[in-house]
């Protein structure tokens, strides 16, 4: 049972004085509403869908609906008839003045039941989505729980209503107004995970030793939106994300909190889940040499390539292997002479190398390239 929202069929009074003026039109009581739907497709809005029986006399018949204390866009009410549309025709919308109310005037053929949907745009319901995410002791998979945080301070109630979001079954549920209700949306036993940690040269210092305090490198969990990791059904909402692992004696360690952007099917999931110390990279210009290639009339250089060389010293001091992506940016035009590791290019800027690292592994990648073309 809605509290703010009446939804009346002017009855009695209306009746009387409607009946004097014109025995045509017929007044009918307006039942509950049977069905309500609340869809949560467009982050922006909120779209309320009910159905009632309405018992329509032959002839013309009045509907009054009104929703003093709630937030009902007027302009984005629309009535629509289920079983009989060809038999019932709208024939006049009016609004009140001063109230927030509107009646309907409907010409309905014949007399009958006729089952019709009643929507509207609804305000202030706030909808979140979160993610809880369980890795085990070896990290080889995830358990993901996605759940539906719903806010509800339109001035409706809402009993018994199918909840919808833009993917996923339906969610039954009843929320009164001002209440917050948590939902799980759903449940992946085991999806695919790799953990990852991340070294960018412009984010990470070049020589941690030099630095007064402990620096870590990012770790990141990964996981694919696809059927093959897991996932894969439809894109992933944004929301936050909580991070647990699984201590081998029954209980959970929290690992730390991320926040997700949408991941549409087929992209990537990265998951921030603190610092590691136990890999170090330190990295050092080898080689810097100036190539001038046009003077101005004063002999100054106006125009110049350069020759460099970049060495990155990779030390892991865990007793497990790790995987490192290793991330290099050379600004500019540039051609590589020569490089010691496989890497991948994100932009025209940007390169990519993933280290698979053995315990206690050592390793040495060198970059030797032109930038070009300097001023």
């Amino acid at each position: 049972m809605r509290k703010p929202v009446t939804v009346a069929w002017a009855m009695a009074l209306a009746f009387l004085l409607v009946a004097r003026a014109e025995a045509r039109i017929k007044l009918v009581a307006l039942p509950q509403r049977e069905a309500v739907s609340v869809r949560l497709d467009n982050p922006a809005f909120t779209l309320v869908e009910e159905e009632r029986f309405l018992t329509l006399q032959k002839g013309n018949n009045h509907v009054d609906f009104s929703w003093k204390g709630v937030n009902i866009d007027p302009d984005s009410i629309r009535l629509e008839m289920l079983d009989h549309p060809q038999d019932v025709r709208l024939i006049s919308v009016s609004y009140p003045p001063n109230e927030a109310a509107l009646v309907w005037q409907l010409s309905s053929a014949q007399a009958f039941t006729e089952r019709v949907r009643v929507s509207y745009l609804l305000s202030n319901i706030d909808r979140l989505v979160t993610y809880e995410g369980l890795v085990p002791v070896d990290e080889s998979s995830m358990e993901l729980k996605s759940y539906l945080v719903l806010r509800n301070f339109s001035g409706e109630d809402f009993s018994g209503a199918r909840v919808n979001l833009d993917y996923g079954e339906a969610l039954q549920t009843s929320i009164r107004n001002q209440e917050t209700k948590r939902m799980l949306f759903f449940s992946k036993p085991k999806v695919a995970v790799e953990k990852t940690l991340v070294w960018d040269d412009q984010k990470q210092p070049w020589d941690p030793e030099k630095l007064k305090k402990n620096v870590g490198i990012p770790v990141f969990y990964t996981l694919r939106n696809t059927r093959e990791g897991g996932l894969g059904e439809n894109a992933l909402w944004g929301g936050k994300a909580r991070i647990f692992q699984e201590d081998g004696r029954g209980s959970t360690i929290f690992l730390g909190e991320d926040m997700v952007e949408i991941v549409p099917v087929g992209e990537k999931l990265r998951l921030y889940i603190g610092d590691s110390r136990d890999v170090v990279v330190t990295q050092r210009k080898m080689k810097e040499e100036k190539k001038v290639k046009e003077r101005n009339n004063s002999g100054n250089p106006i125009l110049w390539d350069s020759e460099e060389i970049l060495e990155a010293k990779i030390e892991n001091f865990r007793e497990k292997p790790a995987t490192l992506l290793l991330i290099e940016h050379i600004p500019g035009q540039w051609d590589m002479i020569s490089c010691t590791h496989k890497y991948e290019l994100r932009d025209s800027q940007t390169l990519e190398f993933l280290l698979e690292l053995k315990p206690k592994d050592k390793v040495t990648l060198t970059m030797h390239y032109n930038r070009r073309n300097l001023r």
